[in-house]
């Protein structure tokens, strides 16, 4: 059997996430590595879609490059499909996101649209969610209770520095989280005062998962 080499395996489930996007329709679009595969092969059937709505400044820049119009999601109704990665990702399609610290962004847009797709290679897929850090966006003022309060739930956050989000805030990755229950945690992070979002993604799981690897694509629902 032929060994891929990670890049081979994101060009591959950014091609086949391309037959769940329906013609003429906005698209919602997440941010990464393995979304920047998707974006370039979204760009060969532009002309079949009205455009996108971007979780990230960043995916935003490359659409745009690729002379595919953005939107507003203020302007814009549900979306029929998100198509995102996943720094790691579990069986129930649980995921973590947020090493690109577009978070939140993609929590709205995920939240937004009916059907959402992941993205990954097989080295994202894993039994028990926590061994990627979770990225916490905080209000900046609020970082050293967070860190306080992150700690209490077991974990030990480390503040980005040098870094902001897209929305002017800062991010704390939060090392050797206990994530037995995904949704309880995702909700215990969430309701600290001064977190704007964290990067467990347990209440809006995804619907279908599209997997590279050595033996190529696998759809797991």
């Amino acid at each position: 059997m032929t060994t891929l080499t990670q890049d081979d395996k994101k060009r591959a489930v950014a091609r086949k996430a391309i037959d769940f996007v329906p013609d003429n329709a906005l698209i919602g679009v997440g941010t990464g590595s393995t979304v920047n595969f998707f974006i370039d092969e979204l760009a060969r059937i532009k002309g079949r879609i009205d455009g996108c709505v971007s979780s990230s400044d960043a995916s935003t820049a490359r659409l745009k490059a690729h002379g595919i119009p953005v939107f507003e999601l203020t302007n814009i109704g549900e979306l029929p499909v998100y198509i995102d990665g996943a720094d790691e990702i579990n069986h129930s399609l649980h995921r973590i996101k947020g090493g690109g610290g577009a978070l939140t962004r993609e929590k709205i847009v995920a939240a937004s649209a009916q059907e959402f797709i992941c993205i990954a290679d097989e080295a994202k897929y894993v039994a028990k969610l926590g061994t990627f850090p979770v990225a916490v966006e905080v209000i900046p003022m609020a970082r050293s209770l967070v860190a306080r309060e992150l700690v209490h739930l077991g974990g030990h956050p480390e503040w980005r520095q040098g870094f902001v989000t897209d929305n002017g805030n800062l991010i704390l990755d939060v090392h050797n989280l206990e994530i037995l229950k995904p949704v309880e945690m995702e909700t215990a992070i969430n309701q600290i005062p001064g977190v704007v979002c964290c990067g467990i993604f347990a209440r809006q799981h995804a619907h279908v998962l599209l997997l590279g690897t050595d033996s190529g694509v696998k759809e797991i629902r």
